[in-house]
């Protein structure tokens, strides 16, 4: 039996002193061991301090993807799109171009509102944003028409809409129900905590209208004007101060508010020689449903009130939903008999999905390498220094998660998922050679001498470990340089699992050894008699020294392996991202434009009861148009329609999602409806960032609407015929209908009327103006004036009873207008500032970077753009693509960061270059397996790879520090008894470094694989994502090992023996032991 040398190994230099950083390690594994009390006192402080971080940590089952955005509506009743772009949202936009750091600015005019969307740089605080947004407002306002206020929108984000409910009410309208959300649900939701902002949707909201008859007021003399002027003059409440009587103080108030149908109908319009004229001899006044932009329906049963609730930016979604559903359940008991709120999407079960899934996986992969550190060490308590350590590593990523103000969903935890297998690295390692330590000791040795043996085993390999745990942390760093939407969805992982390994390199030198004087006690198996030792170097053995004879071969078997992987690797597809299956579907499809409410409606209630008759649908809540929100600003044809799905222990014996989405799409074909599919948080994410709610898009730009029109329906038709292509759809930006009534200036001029009188009458007459808004208690509802709807719906008499107030008398519009029916703009996009029409291109195909390859290139042949028009491909696609230049950039410098801390830990070329072999063979597992699970090459993969290349070059360190260590002993050992060490010898130390220290070495990669391994396997919320980043891991780690074990020894042994002839030394070729 051999002592091993008492001083400490040099880690890869023969002679050289020790690096200052590994001397500091050295002393800090001195100063632990020498105040055991002060680092238990400071681990007790981080164990109450984890705990309290773990309970104050926001929830949610995703990071906010969305970019920051600030949005700027304005509400401009009853004017057409090309009104509203022209008046309100080119002033806007270009405006807002301005705005320091504006990345984008979207415009969109509607039928009656115009939406402005200024897209920031990642980054910029929301609040600061939302001021700078408002001062460039105050520079606008006075280019706006007058009466128009433009507000800036919620202080939500994209995906804000974390929960939406129904109301309902037996024996109830859906004017009452939507009475009820407007003035009592939506203002006890929004005093909820976190909430931004409750928005209504759908039933009927109340209106007085003030339906004139024009030839009455012809025969009264009476115009349009003095109708309106009258209604708002005679709504209205004064105070009179106060009056002293008998000692008390009365306040004056004079009554005047409007509260009924009667009270607008007995108001006076004139006195004719002593006897009124009231609004009710001229018009009929009726409180009737108010003209709407949305409607909802719930299950195809009829439609529904509804309420969208909206989480404010950087809140606890899941405390904000449960603040929620304590509001309501508390104000349940004011509803009326009969009515109750019905939730019809509740985020929070997705989050408690997720966050329960990933618990769940950190808890076995936890119990899986709690076990592989019993099986190796065959020492209980030997075993408990592991994994005492990987909890208290776990607790140090939630304080600084706590700190840094990241919350807990799928990423953040799945960071540290990935990190658990390498976090316990060092002290596995630590442990074995305190094992092979303590065995050297002579018999009889007392208890100080095995704390002493222990300590300097700590020691030996501590700093080694340090850095290579230093260099998993700082592989990893190049995720922070990922930006977009793929850089805010990996920056929680990046941030998890290198607080993590940051936290187990930490408790590496400071914990670890003092646990180890408590634990590594009483009687410790042999090597010699360790099963599983004895097991592995039976195994391994006949390998090495086939390795050592067969150098060459060893080599160009490796080199091959690397080259077949070509194969492979071009049979692999793209993808932006696996969609996560957030358990909720959203159906998507879009209508041509021009339909009426009532048809929107009825086809909306026929989709829904098609799709609630699948089992596996557990509710369907669909809307068309848009809600009273900047949030959503959805046209009447868009429909958005969400699918809560049952548990899947319900579903039909082999159903899946896509299978699912199939039968629906399959049972959902309606002629000019065009199908999409996705998912709720996912589709606003998507319409934030790109503007395209589909997986891929095109989005062409020019100058005139007719001419998008065409080149958008040419790029439709050439896509549709793509294999791989589901639907597509371009937007009809010039589909509308419209009543265009152009006035004659020349006949103007003879009636000495100008544009505005008449626009004034069209504006009030045709468009029903609101003149008033009536005070009812808590309630409010508008007053508007307007002709009969048979005047108004009927083009062929607006020019005959229609009439304009000239100074001789009322004349019809139509000899001062013609009247004529053409078609415009439904809805006007701008992308900043130039004109834009989108085509909608849903692909069931899994490889979307090879499927729009083949689209554009169809487009480049078959469509030309005329000057001044060009298109740009959007959606997944246009992150995809964002994503991989970055990783082009990322990737060599994750590689260079790796070197770097590799020589700074060797500080020999040779040994560094050695383990930097580890990197590109490890991608040789990586990319077989993911070829065999059929995955595509996504940036989820690319992280996977970018964590394996820190794991792989860990394996490598590890098998260098006991190649080193050994050779050294050898040469120690021959330099005793007065000779040079020799090939030989350096074949001994080879056999004895790799052969002998091989479980060790197989304890690290079985642990960080079995770590892996729950995650690549697992199958809840989440497991999409995860699993590609785990895949390319475990394949890799596969790889890595047989590099570690077979080539590293075989490149070692000729790199020295290189050496070896350069000074002088035998050089005979023996293998023996």
């Amino acid at each position: 039996m051999r002592t091993s040398a008492t001083n400490s190994p040099g880690l890869g230099r023969d002679d050289a002193a020790k690096p200052a950083a590994t001397g500091l390690l050295d002393r800090v594994i001195d100063w632990s061991a020498r105040n055991v009390f002060l680092v238990l006192l400071a681990t007790l402080f981080l164990v109450g301090g984890g705990i309290y971080a773990v309970k104050n940590t926001p929830l949610d089952a995703l990071p906010d993807l969305s970019d920051v955005q600030v949005i700027v509506y304005t509400d401009y009743p009853g004017q057409a799109p090309q009104v509203v772009e022209d008046q309100i949202t080119y002033p806007l936009t270009t405006s807002m171009l301005a705005v320091p750091r504006a990345k984008v600015v979207r415009g969109f005019s509607m039928f009656g509102a115009s939406y402005v969307y200024v897209i920031f740089e990642d980054g910029t605080d929301i609040y600061w944003a939302r001021s700078r947004v408002l001062e460039y407002l105050s520079t606008v306002a006075g280019r706006l028409p007058q009466g128009v206020a433009p507000q800036i929108g919620p202080d939500a984000t994209g995906v804000g809409w974390v929960y939406q409910y129904a109301v309902q009410g037996k024996d109830m309208s859906l004017a009452d129900t939507r009475s009820l959300q407007d003035w009592f649900v939506r203002y006890q939701l929004t005093k909820a905590q976190g909430v931004s902002e409750v928005a209504s949707l759908g039933g009927f909201v109340r209106e007085y209208q003030v339906t004139v008859d024009p030839l009455r007021l012809a025969g009264y003399g009476i115009t349009l004007d003095q109708v309106t002027q009258a209604i708002r003059a005679s709504n209205k409440d004064v105070g009179g101060r106060v009056v002293e009587m008998a000692e008390k103080e009365y306040m004056v108030r004079g009554r005047g508010y409007l509260r009924s149908v009667q009270d607008i109908a007995d108001i006076v319009l004139k006195a004719d020689r002593g006897t009124p004229v009231r609004v009710s001899d001229v018009a009929r006044v009726e409180l009737v449903p108010a003209e709407r932009r949305g409607i909802a329906e719930l299950n195809g049963e009829g439609e529904v009130a509804s309420g969208i609730v909206m989480a404010r930016f950087g809140q606890n979604a899941l405390q904000v939903i449960a603040n929620v559903k304590a509001k309501i359940a508390e104000i349940a008991p004011g509803l009326p008999t009969g009515a109750e709120i019905v939730p019809v999407y509740d985020r929070s079960q997705l989050i408690e999905r997720a966050i329960g899934n990933l618990k769940w996986t950190l808890l076995e992969e936890s119990l899986i390498v709690a076990v592989v550190c019993v099986i190796f060490l065959l020492h209980v308590r030997s075993a408990l220094v592991a994994i005492i350590t990987l909890p208290l590593g776990i607790l140090i990523a939630f304080i600084a998660m706590r700190s840094l103000g990241l919350g807990s969903n799928i990423m953040s935890l799945g960071g540290i998922a990935i990190a658990i297998g390498a976090m316990v690295d060092a002290a596995i390692v630590m442990i074995e050679n305190a094992h092979k330590r303590i065995e050297h000791l002579p018999e009889g040795a007392t208890q100080k001498e095995r704390a002493r043996a222990i300590v300097q085993a700590c020691k030996e390999v501590g700093p080694a470990l340090f850095f290579s745990l230093l260099i998993i942390t700082v592989s990893f760093l190049p995720v922070f340089a990922l930006e977009g939407q793929e850089g805010r969805l990996f920056s929680p992982l990046a941030f998890t699992k290198t607080f993590a390994m940051a936290g187990a390199a930490l408790l590496s030198v400071t914990l670890v050894p003092v646990l180890m004087l408590f634990f590594v006690r009483g009687r410790i198996l042999p090597e010699a008699r360790n099963p599983v030792n004895r097991l592995l170097i039976w195994l391994y053995r006949p390998i090495i020294k086939a390795v050592l004879r067969f150098k060459g071969v060893t080599l160009l078997l490796a080199i091959l392996a690397m080259v077949a992987t070509i194969i492979p690797a071009r049979q692999i597809g793209s993808e932006f991202m696996p969609a996560l299956n957030e358990g909720t579907l959203l159906y998507m499809p879009a209508a041509l434009p021009g339909m009426s409410v009532t048809e929107a409606g009825r086809l909306l209630a026929t989709t829904n009861r098609i799709i609630k008759t699948f089992p596996e649908v557990e509710s369907v809540y669909g809307k068309a148009g848009r809600a009273s929100t900047a949030t959503d600003p959805a046209p009447l044809e868009m429909f958005e329609t969400i699918i809560n799905l049952k548990p899947q222990d319900q579903w039909r014996v082999g159903m899946t999602t896509d299978k699912l989405i199939a039968e629906m799409d399959a049972a959902l074909k309606f002629p000019g409806l065009a199908n999409s599919w996705t998912m709720p948080i996912k589709a606003r994410i998507d319409m934030l960032s790109t503007g395209i709610r589909t997986p891929v898009g095109v989005k062409v730009f020019g100058k005139d609407l007719e001419t998008l029109e065409k080149m958008a329906q040419a790029v439709e038709a050439v896509v549709r015929k793509v294999p791989g292509a589901s639907s597509a759809y371009a937007e009809r930006v010039a589909g509308g209908y419209y009543v265009d009534i152009v006035p004659r200036r020349d006949q103007l001029a003879r009636y000495g009327l100008t544009i505005n009188m008449v626009q004034d009458v069209i504006a009030t007459a045709l468009g029903g103006e609101t003149v008033t808004t009536t005070v009812e208690g808590l309630e409010r509802y508008g007053v508007s004036v307007r002709y009969a709807r048979g005047l108004r719906d009927d083009p062929s008499r607006m020019g005959s009873d229609v009439y304009v107030p000239t100074m001789n008398g009322p004349i019809p519009l139509g000899q001062v207008a013609d009247v004529r029916l053409t078609r415009g703009a439904p809805g006007i996009r701008t992308e900043n500032a130039l004109l834009a029409a989108y085509v909608y291109v849903d692909t069931r195909e899994p490889d979307i970077g090879a499927f729009v390859k083949r689209a554009q290139q169809a487009v480049a042949e078959e469509v030309e753009f005329p000057q001044g028009y060009y298109a740009t491909w959007s959606g997944q696609f246009e992150n995809m693509e964002r994503a991989k230049e970055k990783m082009k950039v990322v990737v060599p410098v994750t590689l260079a960061l790796i070197f770097v801390l590799l020589y700074l830990n060797f500080r020999r070329l040779s040994e560094t270059l050695i383990v930097m072999l580890s990197v590109p063979f490890a991608l040789v597992g990586g990319v077989w397996l993911m070829w065999w699970l059929g995955y595509q090459m996504s940036v989820a993969v690319a992280v996977g790879f970018i964590a394996l290349a820190g794991v792989a070059a860990e394996t490598g360190v590890i098998m260098l520090i006991y190649l080193d260590h050994a050779w050294k002993e050898v040469r120690e050992r021959r330099q005793a008894v007065g000779r040079d060490a020799g090939v030989a010898d350096l074949y001994e130390a080879i056999m004895e470094g790799a052969v002998e220290r091989v479980r060790p070495k197989m304890m690290t990669v079985v642990a960080i694989m079995a770590g892996l391994l729950p995650i690549m396997w697992g199958s809840g919320t989440g497991s999409e994502v995860m699993s590609r980043i785990a895949a390319p891991m475990v394949g890799g780690m596969v790889s890595s090992t047989v590099l570690t074990l077979a080539v590293i020894p075989a490149i070692y042994a000729l790199v020295k023996q290189w050496e070896l002839r350069r000074r002088g030394r035998p050089s005979m070729p023996a293998v023996t032991t």
